[in-house]
């Protein structure tokens, strides 16, 4: 395939709008690019609900062992369109940067490893097994396309999988932060502020619920050799109607970005024991929920497919290539819960401007990460 033809694979993803939505769009024209290879690809739509679709694509022998290339449909809002020098749904390149929404994260690498298995169709290359492309809806906002398809067993018989997550190159992540959002509301009851003994001060309870769980939180004192300590942050409490009544309801919600070795399960634990002790007090009506919360990603630097990857990715861009850890989610998370035991690492072309105004990605790294995932898929197969 010619520089021209991918690069225009990746602008045409960019000028799908699909903000928190429309992923239909993303997977409609990704199928379109397999329909000459009907024989050869195997093309499934998983939808999730009107106007979102998850697209499952694979190739190859199903008598060996799979492969999993998987890339998020979905791009974050743009913001304010006058932040941006470059229209974020065109695809517009300057000075070798393609810029544009969805140009880091990831349609990049969505895009790359979709021309790969395009090239690797194309030029009819034998493979010693079979490549998944695993294309999700929703990984902005909580990741439940890939929670869909992995309940639905898409990556039961992964032997391992690669995320195109923006890393750079140069950088392969193999373990990273779980992260749980949760969110405590706090009914009390509404009075004249004048006859405050009346009343239940819900933004009080919430005081009260903020102070133990900060304390408690400083008991998880591990730190990961690579992703450092546990992080817990209140960052929003709302509540009352009113300067002079007393607030009858108010919500805090928090962020904890966990590590392999503090399971989420124990933080629920931990929360939920709190939020039971507390409503055992006189005044106190507190109820916890979470939102799409996500394990934290183990792994080892010198896991097989790390070593791989390192390989081939210093014969492609000619830089050596280092194993780290990702601060932030990503659709392995979900993945991983799958009925296969197999490493994921996050691996793709991008800069540092994701969800940022005039996002880019360089256009070299790109065209290298196209032909790096072909390479690196053919030599996992062929059990290098």
């Amino acid at each position: 395939m010619e520089n021209t033809e991918k690069i225009g694979i990746l602008q045409k993803l960019i000028q799908i709008k699909s903000v928190n939505g429309n992923e239909a769009a993303v997977a409609r024209y990704i199928a379109s690019l397999f329909e000459p290879y009907q024989q050869a690809a195997k093309v499934v739509f998983v939808p999730y609900s009107p106007g979102r679709d998850n697209l499952v694509v694979t190739i190859g022998d199903a008598n060996g062992k799979q492969l999993g290339l998987s890339g998020h449909e979905d791009v974050v809002d743009p913001g304010e369109l006058n932040a941006w020098h470059h229209d974020p749904f065109v695809g517009e390149i300057v000075d070798g940067n393609l810029y544009g929404r969805g140009a880091s994260d990831m349609k990049s690498g969505l895009a790359a490893i979709v021309i790969a298995m395009l090239e690797i169709l194309a030029d009819k290359t034998p493979l010693k097994g079979s490549i998944r492309l695993l294309a999700t809806v929703g990984e902005e906002t909580g990741e439940y396309g890939a929670a869909q398809l992995t309940k639905a067993g898409y990556a039961d018989n992964l032997a391992g999988l690669i995320i195109a997550e923006p890393t750079g190159l140069d950088k392969i992540a193999y373990t990273a932060r779980g992260v749980i959002d949760y969110h405590v509301d706090s009914i009390g009851k509404s009075v004249h502020s004048a006859q405050s003994n009346k009343g239940i001060n819900a933004i009080d309870n919430l005081i009260v619920f903020y102070n133990e769980i900060t304390e408690i939180m400083k008991r998880f004192d591990k730190m990961d050799p690579v992703l450092g300590g546990l992080l817990h942050n209140v960052d929003l409490i709302s509540g009352g109607e009113q300067i002079n009544t007393i607030p009858g309801q108010a919500r805090l919600s928090a962020n904890v970005r966990t590590i392999p070795a503090y399971p989420n399960q124990m933080i629920y634990d931990i929360l939920e024991k709190l939020v039971h002790r507390l409503n055992d007090r006189p005044g106190f009506q507190l109820k916890l929920s979470y939102s799409y919360p996500e394990e934290a990603v183990p792994g080892r630097p010198d896991a097989p497919l790390v070593k791989l990857a390192q390989k081939i990715g210093h014969r492609v861009i000619g830089n050596r290539v280092i194993p780290v850890g990702a601060g932030g989610a990503s659709d392995a998370s979900e993945f991983l819960q799958a009925k296969a035991r197999f490493s994921a690492i996050v691996y793709g072309p991008g800069t540092n401007t994701s969800h940022e105004a005039d996002e880019y990605v360089e256009v070299e790294q790109f065209l290298q990460a196209t032909e790096l995932y072909r390479k690196l898929a053919l030599a996992f197969l062929a059990g290098e």
